[in-house]
């Protein structure tokens, strides 16, 4: 978990994403982006048409794309992704929500009671559970359920694949309070963030085996370990498709739909099943989307700021990429700017640059990491550090080292247009300096394959953040085997000082100053850079509320909304 983000199949133009925050990776083929025009639209804030229970209609289907149904259905195994986290929001606990601005609260169906204290010099958290809470499988929901995800999330020492272990490795103990239903939480001495651990939910006790945690849930939503508002009705791996019906053993809030149904698409697909009403909200974040539903009647646009980073990485286990001077050639090669005219065409869109996959620019404490790290558009000097690398020019204009090119391949998980003109411009770009780009087109299903697997020499990502707490998400993205930034400069000795010079600072504006320093040298390493945040745009069915309830996606900025909230208006 990184700032609560998560990585999915968010590439170049917001077609695929990651998220980094004890989460995972997915392919969002919505198509959000956004734009450069003379007159920018505002998006810095929320836009999901929230209204109270009062103002919407018991039953009806809500259908949704998705950019597919992931194999792994764990949200909090390494190899989860944005995908996995929105599917099980739908049908696992959300003991902890959070407000626009990221703000957490407790869910009152699921705690009586989440306070915070310091004891004995040491934070620690008190989660009571209320006496309905009730996995699907008549398991009481109790401490066990903390102690099992603290465990499952705490390393990867014991068998155990988790998407992250920030905040849970500064966890000494969960030991049972006064009854079963109450955990006390006790972390190793102070600790900045006791906010972040939990907020994604918890799992079933059943799942604190490693067997369990890492395989169990591979093409198998194990509806049995789920609890809360809807339960799974219909799943088909071979379909792309799964959908959600009221959970009889609810004991909250009644939720308000009959059915909700997600079916993966790609970009073009998607857009075609909401022109054709078969889904009832689908993302428009390109010119061209924007244009193909701009007749429609009975919608309605909604655009919010995204809390996310557009991303690109190369791969420094790759022969191509294992001189530095190679990696900082190519990145040089790139123009930030270009890239974000493409991606926001006709969007009216701009906004500060970048930077930092730590922070973003509206946050204090924010520099321009990328920046101080060295980082300019500079073709000129690009050539410069191929030609010391021992690079030189072929007679194609491509470079050639030991009588190999300098070849490599950039996989795109869209048919998108905008995602298409984005690989183009960046493939022009790295041929000025003699770097030959290929540019894979490939089916949108297989992001979460290729990405964990590495098959790719350059990646273009999303990371979406579904909280504020920037630095407590550090180590996700830049330490050593954590499924997420796999530029593989990451190193033992950096691991370190990420612990000493980072985590263990206990107060957070100190900790995020930190963060933001070590992320400097970090980027120095040339092996990842962010190159935007951008919009979210989204039509969607008039009259549909509370929309994009999931954390790491949406119309409401860090907001994580009760799942049973969303429906109809009357």
């Amino acid at each position: 978990m990184k700032q609560q983000k998560l990585m999915g199949a968010l590439a170049l133009t917001g077609a695929f994403a990651l998220v980094l925050t004890g989460c995972a990776t997915d392919s969002g083929n919505t198509g959000d982006n956004g734009d450069n025009g003379d007159q920018p639209a505002e998006t810095s804030a929320a836009d999901y048409n929230p209204q109270p229970r009062e103002n919407l209609q018991e039953g009806g289907t809500v259908n949704f794309a998705i950019a597919e149904i992931p194999e792994q259905l764990n949200s909090f195994h390494g190899d989860g992704s944005a995908s996995t986290a929105t599917v099980s929001a739908w049908y696992k606990p959300q003991i902890l929500l959070q407000e626009p601005d990221g703000t957490p609260y407790k869910h009152d169906a699921y705690l009586d009671e989440w306070k915070i204290d310091t004891v004995d010099g040491k934070t620690q958290i008190t989660f009571t559970f209320t006496e309905e809470a009730t996995w699907n499988d008549g398991t009481p929901m109790d401490w066990t359920a903390i102690d099992a995800t603290w465990k499952a999330s705490r390393s990867t020492d014991e068998g155990f694949v988790p998407n992250a272990t920030d905040g849970y490795k500064e966890i000494e103990t969960v030991e049972q309070g006064d009854t079963p239903k109450t955990a006390i939480v006790t972390f190793k001495g102070e600790f900045a963030w006791p906010q972040m651990p939990f907020l994604t939910g918890v799992i079933h006790p059943d799942m604190a085996d490693p067997e369990n945690f890492n395989n169990g849930m591979i093409d198998d939503p194990h509806a049995e370990w789920g609890a809360g508002p809807y339960t799974v009705d219909e799943f088909d791996a071979s379909k792309d498709y799964i959908s959600f019906k009221p959970n009889e053993m609810w004991w909250g809030d009644k939720p308000l739909l009959d059915k909700v149904t997600f079916t993966g698409m790609d970009a073009q697909a998607s857009i075609n099943a909401f022109k054709n009403g078969e889904i009832d909200q689908v993302g428009v974040g390109t010119k061209d989307r924007l244009a193909q539903v701009a007749d429609m009647d009975g919608i309605t646009i909604h655009r919010a700021q995204q809390t996310a980073n557009t991303l690109l990485e190369v791969d420094a286990d790759k022969p191509q990429f294992e001189d530095v001077k190679v990696r900082e050639a190519f990145f040089l090669a790139i123009d930030i700017e270009q890239q974000k005219t493409i991606a926001w065409n006709g969007l009216d869109y701009t906004e500060d640059p970048a930077g930092s996959l730590t922070l973003f620019s509206f946050q204090p404490g924010y520099h321009n990491s990328l920046e101080k790290a060295g980082y300019e558009f500079n073709v000129e000097k690009a050539k410069g550090l191929l030609d010391e690398a021992g690079w030189t020019e072929g007679e194609d204009g491509i470079r050639e080292k030991d009588g190999v090119k300098l070849s490599v391949v950039y996989p795109i998980f869209s048919d998108d247009p905008t995602q298409k003109a984005l690989a183009q411009s960046l493939q022009t770009m790295q041929k000025a300096v003699g770097i030959d780009l290929q540019v894979d087109v490939r089916p949108s299903n297989k992001f979460a394959e290729d990405y964990t697997s590495k098959n790719w020499d350059v990646a273009g990502l999303r990371f979406t953040s579904s909280d504020p707490f920037g630095a407590a998400w550090f180590c996700q993205l830049y330490c050593q085997d954590m499924g997420l930034n796999l530029s593989g400069v990451q190193t033992p000795e950096m691991d370190e000082r990420i612990k000493n010079e980072v985590e263990s600072i206990t107060d957070p504006v100190e900790q995020t100053a930190a963060a933001m320093d070590l992320e400097v040298e970090i980027f120095q390493s040339w092996g990842i850079i962010p190159l935007y945040n951008g919009p979210s745009i989204t039509a969607v069915k008039e009259g549909l509320a509370n929309l994009t309830p999931e954390p790491y996606t949406g119309l409401d900025l860090f907001g994580v909304q009760p799942v049973e909230n969303l429906g109809w208006e009357k």
